[in-house]
Parts: C-alpha cells; structure tokens; sequence
C-alpha cells in the first residue's frame, strides 16, 4: 500500500508488501524489502538497502550525504537489516571512501528519537540507542549494546558486545565488551553481570570474568596485567572475547575505571 501523496522513484526496488504512508519521499536507489513500514514523512535516498519488516516513523532522513567535508560524491552505500524500529527524527548516513564506503546497521534494532549514525558506522544487532545520541563517523558498535538517552559516541571509538552506556555519557574511549561505563567522560563501573545473566551465560564464568576484569584493571599498565593473567581463563570464552577486544587495533584508548 503506498499513499498517493508519497513520491516513489521509478526505479527504486519497493517490495509489493511494504506500507508507505503520506508525503514520504523514495530516491532511485533505494531497496525497501517486504514488510517494511513507513508511517509518514519518511525521506530516503541513495544507495540504501533496508531489510525486512523495518518499521520507520515520520520525519526520519536516511541515506542522505554524509557530514563530511571531505566527501566529493564518491560511490557509497548503506545497509540497514530486518525487523529494526527507526523512531522520529532519526538520521542515519551513509559511508565515504576514507572509511570503506558503507555504513551498516543489523537486526532487531531500536533507534530511539533524534539519535543520529554517521557515515561508515557498524552498527551490530539487537542494539538499543536511546534518544538524542549521535553516533560519529566510524563508530563501531557490537551487538546487544544499549546506549543511554543523550548519550555522545566520538567518531572511531568501539563499543564492545553486551555492553551499557549510562545516560548523558561522553564516550571518547572504547568500552570492553560488557561493561557498563558512565560519566561526563566515560570510565568503568564494572560489567554487566545481570545482563550475562539474562543471557543464561554459566555462572562460574561469569564469575570468572568479573575476577579477570579486577585483574586486568588493577592498575593503569593493562598490558602487564594481562601478561599475568594469560593463559589463566583459557577456556573461558568470555574472558578471551575481553582480551582480544583490548590487544585488538584500535583508535581509541580503552576506557578504564576511575580509580586508575
């Protein structure tokens, strides 16, 4: 169903079972796949792929170029997956050649009102961003991360696998997987142990990960404190998924707790 007041270019891919609702605007690139919902005053154009049963909410602009002085109109692309909830006001751009050329978005997302993701963003699935946060260029965020509302992630910073950002976080340093970071400029507050749990993770691994995280941020010589600790969690995934996070390459600094 498509309104009659929605502009559709004729050669944009639109799925016969996607609602278009009134006064939205559909460039000649566009892929909209089945199931997907526009409720109204949804523009999207360039070379955009959004997946199935994707729900859009009015005044969302997506695909348009990227805030990037230095892009000069080189091809790009963006892929958002299935069954994400895109809310009102929400503006998502695509890549540049300096950072691959593509920003992704996977599935089972929520993007809360007025949050922005900036050109060659990874964005994994079932990723919660509440409302107000902008996402910089080159951002990477793992899955089944949830960012609290005014909240702002600085451009090449990495936020691990499951973790969580306080509300109103400045996050200049990347969070490990699981952790839960807070502050005008982020830091540590530990990891997220009840969402581990929610997780139906074991228990003594988890456990185990919480000693490894007081060993590895027991002072500010990270590197040395992981030397002492290899090969003591070996068979603890979670651990690894830490360790390989930190010694992975990287533009930022890892966050650390405060009282480092």
């Amino acid at each position: 169903m498509i309104h009659k007041s929605s502009i559709i270019h004729s050669k944009a891919k639109v799925s016969s079972r996607v609602k278009i609702g009134p006064f939205c605007y559909i460039g000649e690139n566009v892929c909209l796949e089945e199931g997907t919902e526009l409720i109204s005053n949804v523009h999207i154009e360039g070379n955009t792929k959004i997946g199935k049963n994707t729900k859009i909410f009015p005044f969302a602009s997506i695909g348009t170029q990227p805030q990037d002085l230095k892009f000069k109109g080189e091809k790009n692309n963006l892929v958002i997956g299935q069954n994400n909830i895109i809310r009102e006001y929400v503006t998502i751009n695509p890549g540049t050649e300096g950072g691959g050329g593509s920003t992704k978005i996977g599935d089972n997302c929520l993007l809360m009102i007025s949050s922005h993701v900036a050109h060659d963003c990874n964005v994994g699935n079932n990723v919660i961003i509440a409302n107000n946060v902008p996402l910089g260029g080159h951002v990477t965020i793992e899955d089944s991360v949830v960012i609290g509302g005014n909240s702002a992630v600085q451009q090449f910073t990495r936020i691990g696998r499951m973790a969580m950002i306080g509300g109103m976080t400045g996050v200049l340093k990347d969070v490990i997987p699981f952790g839960l970071s807070f502050g005008n400029r982020n830091y540590l507050k530990g990891i997220n142990l009840i969402g581990l749990r929610r997780k139906k993770y074991d228990n003594k691994k988890i456990m185990e990960l919480d000693q490894a995280y007081k060993k590895i941020f027991s002072s500010k010589k990270i590197n040395d404190n992981l030397k002492k600790i290899n090969g003591e969690y070996i068979n603890n995934e979670l651990v690894k998924e830490v360790i390989d996070f930190i010694e992975k390459d990287k533009k930022r600094p890892i966050c650390t707790p405060v009282e480092l």
